[in-house]
């Protein structure tokens, strides 16, 4: 890998990479797990919530933050990063209600937030943002969103999704339990994003931090009551599950020796 590739964000090496952007997808990758999933009237974001100092004000670390009454996100990577685009996203979203009278659609937040990290990938003295974001709410219809975006400037829309560290593990447990003929129970989606979380973290819920958004209602963070509420009834079904296997299991056998 030669050098100048390295150092310089509007030269494309010989096999057609911008080393600085994969660069910031590594800074990605590094980040707290974050998760999302969409339901039919509500949407869910599930965040991995580090330890702080003892002397360290908790509420002072947030990884998930309202862009509007009907928007809000999770994001993975730098946190300096993303307090510089949350902040443009809030200016952005009252601009345009201000502007045109109507909130902005899911869609126009996450592209302005897309067009403003490509922006920083092909300019001399800037960086790319070491960020992705998981961006989740309502349009004006009722209709619910879920959009990941990208460090290079891409985005895309979920129905359930994964960034940050061991974003694969939890992308590979979405889709083997994702079930859209679910997704009308608010339980089963928060459960979904709240087992996938569970998956790479393994410390239970005072290390998990969820979000969540009903139609016509705004985000509310859920307390780690409920949180450990919904741990509970999710290793009661798992005991349950087991045991269930656990007589099957037997029943075959006691068929076989028959």
């Amino acid at each position: 890998m030669s050098s100048s590739y390295d150092r310089a964000i509007t030269i494309f090496s010989p096999d057609g990479h911008l080393f600085q952007v994969e660069y910031a997808q590594e800074a990605v990758k590094k980040g707290s797990t974050a998760v999302g999933v969409r339901g039919s009237n509500i949407v869910v974001l599930g965040v991995e919530r580090k330890s702080v100092a003892k002397l360290q004000e908790a509420r002072t670390v947030r990884k998930i933050c309202a862009l509007d009454d009907h928007v809000f996100l999770g994001f993975a990577g730098l946190t300096a990063d993303a307090r510089i685009l949350i902040n443009a996203a809030r200016v952005e979203c009252q601009s345009h209600k201000l502007n045109v009278e109507d909130p902005v659609s899911l869609e126009y937040i996450t592209r302005y937030i897309a067009s403003l990290k490509q922006r920083y990938t092909q300019s001399n003295g800037m960086r790319p943002f070491g960020i992705s974001m998981l961006i989740v709410g309502f349009d004006d219809d009722g209709t619910a969103h879920l959009y990941q975006t990208d460090p290079s400037g891409t985005y895309h829309e979920w129905k359930a999704n994964a960034i940050g560290r061991s974003s694969k593990t939890v992308q590979e447990y979405l889709e083997k339990n994702f079930s859209d003929s679910e997704i009308e129970s608010d339980d089963y989606v928060i459960k979904l994003a709240l087992k996938a979380l569970l998956e790479v973290v393994q410390t239970g819920s005072k290390n998990v931090e969820m979000a969540v958004m009903r139609k016509g209602e705004g985000m509310r963070l859920l307390e780690t009551a409920e949180v450990e509420e919904y741990v509970k009834q999710i290793e009661k079904e798992k005991e349950d599950e087991a045991e269930k296997k656990k007589a099957k299991k037997l029943a075959t056998k006691q068929e076989a020796t028959k």
